[in-house]
């Protein structure tokens, strides 16, 4: 029943990935999911934890797929570029050439210095003196 009722509801909701306005102006998703706050939409802490897991992996697999070396540093080290790819993408984290160049040589307080001497942390000096710690140190923050 299952099977046929999502083929069903596919056809008849069609299926957009990005947020839209439903024929009634409310935002939606998907294959007629309500987000609209307006309307009580939303997600689940659930499914909020299935997408961040599957964005995780997607940004991990990329950033090694681009920057192999990546793989020799330790989790703490490593989670730092996952955090700042996160916030501006893979294409944003490799533009960081200098200090991914110290990271990559074993230089971290260097790469600290670097990360912390950017537009980024201008941006977002908390999270940039949390990421930059953690790099330099090698210890969650």
């Amino acid at each position: 029943m299952k099977a046929e009722l999502t083929k069903q509801l596919r056809r008849d909701e069609g299926e957009v990935l990005t947020a839209y306005p439903d024929h009634l102006g409310y935002l939606t998703i998907g294959v007629g999911r309500l987000i609209d706050k307006r309307k009580g939409g939303g997600i689940t802490a659930e499914e909020s934890a299935y997408l961040l897991s599957n964005d995780i992996d997607k940004r991990e697999a990329e950033l090694l797929r681009r920057a192999p070396w990546m793989a020799n540093l330790d989790a703490a080290r490593f989670g730092a570029l996952l955090n700042m790819a996160f916030q501006m993408g893979v294409d944003g984290l490799l533009g960081f050439k200098n200090t991914l160049a110290m990271v990559k040589a074993g230089d971290y307080a260097g790469a600290a210095a670097g990360m912390l001497d950017s537009t980024w942390a201008k941006q977002t000096p908390a999270r940039a003196k949390r990421i930059s710690d953690q790099m330099e140190t090698g210890a969650w923050q």
